[in-house]
């Protein structure tokens, strides 16, 4: 892809290579295994995908579980809050704060009821859109200047049962396109990280 260009050529900075620069990749779910498979995991489940495909593990730390991948002079750090969906900024802002990752080294993934079905939306910043989640993220960094990636869950639920919905596991066409979904969400971290934000943008927003 176009977005591999040049991924070997360092900037200089007062005649200085950068150093190996780090982002924070913060999939948001809920833990506990009656929530694995369902929408509102798709965070844990994209970058569960990724850790797979790269023979990684994850490693419980303090509000969370870790996971370390490095790909081209970048590393990563692949983090799954175990603070519960609701309280994800706290993990967040620990994990920026201890590893000295700029806000915009730091891509959250999370579900989104107003997209359709695996639509990808990425991001620099936003409001929470009534999601959890990134409402407590805003609260903690004390600010919305964070990119995200969004992912759609579709809004398929009758008057009243949203929580369920969101709640709920993935029907039979959607696990038969899951994973056609969760291989490009993969790409589009790795391009995060190795060809920047608006390059990702331009190259995945509404795939």
């Amino acid at each position: 892809m176009n977005w591999f260009a040049n991924l070997f050529t360092q900037k200089i900075v007062d005649g200085n290579s950068l150093e190996m620069k780090k982002f924070l990749i913060v999939g948001l779910g809920n833990i506990g295994a009656e929530y694995v498979n369902t929408r509102h995991n798709i965070g844990f489940k994209i970058v569960d995908h990724l850790a797979k495909k790269e023979g990684l593990s994850f490693e419980v730390v303090k509000l969370g579980m870790i996971s370390e991948f490095k790909t081209k002079g970048r590393t990563l750090l692949l983090l799954k809050p175990n603070t519960y969906m609701n309280l994800s900024g706290k993990a967040v802002k620990y994990w920026m704060e201890k590893e000295n990752i700029p806000k915009e080294n730091v891509l959250v993934i999370t579900d989104d009821l107003n997209l359709s079905f695996g639509t990808i939306r990425i991001k620099p910043k936003g409001t929470d859109g009534g999601h959890n989640g990134l409402k407590n993220i805003q609260l903690l960094l004390n600010s919305s200047e964070y990119p995200r990636f969004r992912f759609g869950i579709s809004d398929e639920f009758k008057k009243g049962q949203q929580v369920d919905y969101v709640l709920g596991e993935w029907d039979e066409i959607e696990k038969t396109k899951l994973q056609e979904r969760l291989d490009i969400a993969i790409e589009i971290i790795k391009s995060f990280a190795l060809a920047g934000l608006e390059t990702t943008m331009n190259s995945f927003n509404g795939k």
